[in-house]
Formats: structure tokens, C-alpha cells, sequence
């Protein structure tokens, strides 16, 4: 390839002896040149710029510099020693860009980097948009506060079991790093629980309103785990039923279908462990509530869900009992009471519920 010795005149005499000055308008040339045919150039072009450009590109201004990272960090075929050059710059305006985006930087690169060098090039990293463990793992030792927020927030990065017992530890003084934490679809149940466990009321509370709905389900059985409710209630042990609705929820197949079959088969531990997860009352609340003598509780629950009413009228049945028969008066009574109750006044009492 001649193009680059004929843009400029003695290159080669420019790169071995040329003044700072000479060598850093060489480079601005020889960049510009680059990125404007980018698209067109063969893998052995570009290890010519490649070669050139890492002599020249250290005697350019700081400006420069970060204009020429800027503009390579999308790029799939920037030169890879030259990208590699400016990650490792001292100056986080020039190495950022770079690490926070270029493609061209390998995981062995990126991680030496993050053993090396300050929190700016961490937090730039952190903001890649994929994280292999092997990197958060260097990540979440080194990181400080801003750092480890962001590396949690990122739905890209993986996270080895180590470096989430190390978030969970760190999220117990930081509210925001819970929430983050708290909303990852990957964060295993164990750690989960250790992180609510961990937190004051008022940040649980946060989560699960921010939590994805499928997330909200794991959260409200996780605090009925951590609060104790696992344990006998009034003769009634709901362990096993908390397992098994904790089974069904991380397989997706929590839902009006699962509570009504428990219902029908007068299941009375799942559909309460079932009820309470779905809406976040306690177990040992909602347990006394529909064990009592009225069916008003299993209206207001089902209706914060959104039950259907065969679902509903299945419910009341279990909770009588299979020996008791309800009069067809009641059954029609509590579905017109059903189908007048307002969502919004089920909710307010649910909350209620919640804060007892």
C-alpha cells in the first residue's frame, strides 16, 4: 500500500526522526485518513496504519487525541494496537472512550487495564456494553461507589457468586446499589434473600415496587423466608408450600392456573403461600385473614391480582373445606360483591394489609 507515504511526503524519515510537531501533524493526517476510508480497507491496510500510527499518535495534542479515540471506539476494524495504545493512556478522556466501547479490545486487554489502572478507566469499562465475570470480578474488588453502582446497573455484565456476595456485602450501606442489585434478573435466590435481609424496610418496600413483576413474586416470598413465616403459623407448617410456590415462580408458571388447581384440590398451604406472594401480604397476616370466618379477604386478594371469578369461587370452596357444601345464596353473593369491588379500593386494603 503506497497511499499513506505519498499523503505525506518522508513519512518514514518523520516517524524515526521527526520533531514532536512534524510527527504530530503526521498523525492528525494519517488518522483523518483512516477514518474516511475506514470501510473500505483490507485487514493488511489497516495493520499499516496500525504500525504507523501507534509511533506517531503519543507526539499529538491532548485534543487530538481524544478526538481520534472518540471516533475509532465504534469501530470493529480499528487498529487494534493503536485502540490498545490510547485504553491505556493515563488521561480517562482519552482511554474512555475506548474502553467503554471499542470492540476490538480483548478481555485479557481490558482486564490488565483494570488491574492497573484508576476508577475513571473502571467506570468506563463498567459501562461496556457486555462484562465477562473475569473482568467484574476485578471490577467489584477495586471499584469504588460510583463504579460498583454501575457495573449492578448494567444488564451486560455477569457476575461470578464471589463478586455478588461481594455486591450484596457493599449494598448493606447503599440503598441505591440495593435497588440495582435487587433488580437483576440473574441474581441467584441465595443472595436475593441476603440482600433483603440486609436492608431497611423502606428500601424493600422501593424494590418491589421497581423489581420487574416476575422479579416482585421472588422478592415477596424472600421476606416471608426472612421474617420467620416459614415456621409453623398457628399449627400450620407453610415451608413446604413456600418451596413449592417458589419453585413454580422461578419456572414461570406462577399464575391464575396453578392457584386455582390448588385450589380444587383443597390445597390450603399453597394457595395461601401462593396468595401472599402474588400480593406481598405476609403469610402469617393473609393466613388469619382467609382462615377467618368471613370470604371478604380472598374477594380483595383475587381482586389485586385479577382473579377471574371461577378462580375465585374456587377459593371460598377450599377454604370451607371439602365437607362443607356454601348455600348457592352465598356462593351468588360473594361473586356480585366480587364483580362490584373496585380494584383500586382492593389495592388500598391490601396495602393496609401489608403494613400490619
Amino acid at each position: 500500500m503506497t497511499t499513506a507515504p505519498a499523503l505525506i511526503p518522508e513519512l518514514d524519515d518523520i516517524v524515526r526522526r521527526g520533531d514532536p510537531k512534524r510527527r504530530a501533524e503526521a498523525a492528525r493526517r494519517l488518522g483523518e485518513l483512516f477514518l474516511q476510508g475506514a470501510a473500505s480497507f483490507r485487514p493488511d491496510h489497516i495493520d499499516l496504519f496500525d504500525g504507523v500510527l501507534t509511533s506517531l499518535v503519543p507526539h499529538a495534542d491532548l485534543a487530538a487525541r481524544i478526538d481520534l479515540a472518540e471516533r475509532l471506539a465504534p469501530l470493529v476494524n480499528a487498529p487494534r494496537h493503536l485502540v490498545g495504545q490510547l485504553a491505556r493512556e493515563d488521561e480517562v478522556a482519552i482511554a474512555g472512550p475506548v474502553l467503554r466501547q471499542s470492540p476490538v479490545i480483548d478481555e485479557k486487554g481490558l482486564v490488565e487495564i483494570a488491574n492497573a489502572k484508576g476508577q475513571g478507566h473502571l467506570l468506563a469499562m463498567a459501562e461496556r456494553s457486555k462484562l465477562s465475570t473475569a473482568l467484574t470480578d476485578v471490577i467489584v474488588r477495586r471499584g469504588d461507589r460510583d463504579v460498583i453502582r454501575c457495573a449492578a446497573g448494567n444488564a451486560g455484565a455477569a457476575f461470578s457468586d464471589a463478586s455478588f456476595t461481594t455486591l450484596v456485602r457493599r449494598a448493606g450501606q447503599d440503598g441505591v446499589l440495593t435497588l440495582r442489585i435487587g433488580r437483576r434478573d440473574d441474581l441467584p435466590p441465595v443472595h436475593l434473600k441476603s440482600l433483603l435481609a440486609g436492608s431497611i424496610d423502606v428500601i424493600r418496600r422501593r424494590l418491589q415496587v421497581v423489581a420487574k413483576p416476575e422479579r416482585q413474586a421472588e422478592i415477596k416470598l424472600a421476606m416471608n423466608e426472612i421474617e420467620g413465616v416459614v415456621a409453623q403459623v398457628e399449627g400450620r407448617d407453610f415451608a413446604a408450600a413456600q418451596r413449592a410456590i417458589l419453585a413454580l415462580h422461578r419456572a414461570g408458571e406462577l399464575n391464575e392456573a396453578a392457584v386455582a388447581g390448588f385450589a380444587k384440590a383443597f390445597k390450603y398451604e399453597e394457595c395461601a403461600a401462593a396468595l401472599a406472594a402474588m400480593t406481598g401480604v405476609k403469610i402469617v397476616t393473609l393466613d388469619r385473614l382467609i382462615s377467618g370466618d368471613r370470604y371478604d379477604p380472598i374477594l380483595i386478594a383475587s381482586k389485586t391480582i385479577g382473579f377471574e371469578w371461577p378462580t375465585v369461587r374456587a377459593l371460598i370452596l377450599m377454604r370451607l373445606g371439602p365437607n362443607r357444601v356454601p348455600s348457592p345464596a352465598d356462593i351468588e353473593g360473594a361473586r356480585v360483591n366480587f364483580v362490584r369491588l373496585m380494584p383500586s379500593t382492593a389495592q388500598r386494603v391490601v396495602d393496609f394489609w401489608k403494613s400490619r
